[in-house]
């Protein structure tokens, strides 16, 4: 740089760093979706696909087991992400009084669970939830004579279980998140309620969540983006049982391609759930960024 000025030399560089970058992108995203979307339109063979048209996407349509998957899916998400979004906001604000070593500790301990293996993960909550009197989710609930529960192997409790599993592992980054959103609003909002006599209650509802609404639509939108693309609780945990009430696409999507080997079946599959995910995305956008500035 010369002048203040860049010189041909420096231009070059600066293409060639961005450049890396581009070709990891292009290689290991475009270049992946460009094919399934071609496969999704094969029977796909792998010495040699031939053209099927519309056939994967008539006979996923035909399927019940997608419409049970992507309900599933649903109820899944709808549920998991508002209380762990709840509960995120809950946990930042009790630990925002503490002193910032005890903040750092608490915010480790939360955020412990997102870099921990996912199946070392697993196999504890399947100790937790194990059907016997003496898994720890059953003791503690006989402490207070409740009757010992199949939670992975019932069809009222299995979703529920993996709700609980997703929640409760999930809370670290949003209260990260949340606790960053919190330190940055102004304390003289709060100053000003203090001298109109509002209670805790109304700073929390009158200033602190609106002020937080880019931060809540955030979580929303990644929350239920990562809802929709949930495979690894279920195929660790359940196996998509019993009878089909935790399957949800992820795993039906991979069931298809490496149990079934129906790889154009799959393809269409996940065209579709990626289709649902950003209708969703917009829908979420529109509702709830109305009167958010970011």
């Amino acid at each position: 740089m010369k002048g203040g000025k860049l010189t041909s030399r420096d231009s070059f560089w600066g293409y060639v760093f961005i450049a890396v970058p581009m070709l990891i992108f292009l290689a290991f995203t475009v270049y992946p979706v460009f094919s399934a979307v071609i496969t999704s339109f094969q029977d796909y063979k792998p010495l040699g696909s031939e053209f099927a048209g519309l056939e994967n996407y008539i006979n996923t349509f035909k399927n019940d087991l997608f419409y049970k998957a992507f309900k599933n899916t649903i109820v899944f998400s709808v549920t998991s992400v508002p209380i762990s979004i709840l509960v995120s906001f809950m946990i930042a604000i009790m630990i925002l009084p503490f002193r910032k070593k005890i903040q750092s500790m608490y915010k480790g301990i939360f955020y412990l669970p997102t870099v921990a293996s996912g199946v070392a993960l697993a196999f504890v909550w399947k100790w937790i939830f194990d059907s016997m009197p003496d898994g720890l989710l059953n003791s503690v609930l006989g402490v207070f004579g409740v009757e010992a529960q199949n939670w992975l192997g019932s069809k009222k409790t299995a979703m529920l279980s993996l709700v609980i599993m997703s929640v409760a592992s999930g809370l670290g980054q949003s209260i990260i998140i949340y606790m960053a959103a919190i330190l940055n609003v102004d304390p003289s909002y709060y100053e000003a309620a203090d001298v109109d006599g509002a209670r805790l209650w109304d700073k929390l509802r009158y200033i602190l969540w609106p002020l937080v609404k880019p931060t809540t639509v955030f979580l929303a939108i990644t929350g239920v983006i990562n809802g929709f693309q949930a495979f690894q609780n279920a195929y660790l945990m359940t196996g998509g049982g019993p009878d089909n009430e935790t399957t949800m696409v992820g795993l039906l999507i991979f069931n298809r391609a490496f149990k079934y080997f129906e790889y154009g079946e799959a393809c269409a599959q996940a065209i579709l759930l990626a289709i649902v995910i950003a209708v969703f995305t917009i829908i979420q956008f529109k509702v709830n960024s109305n009167d958010v500035e970011y």
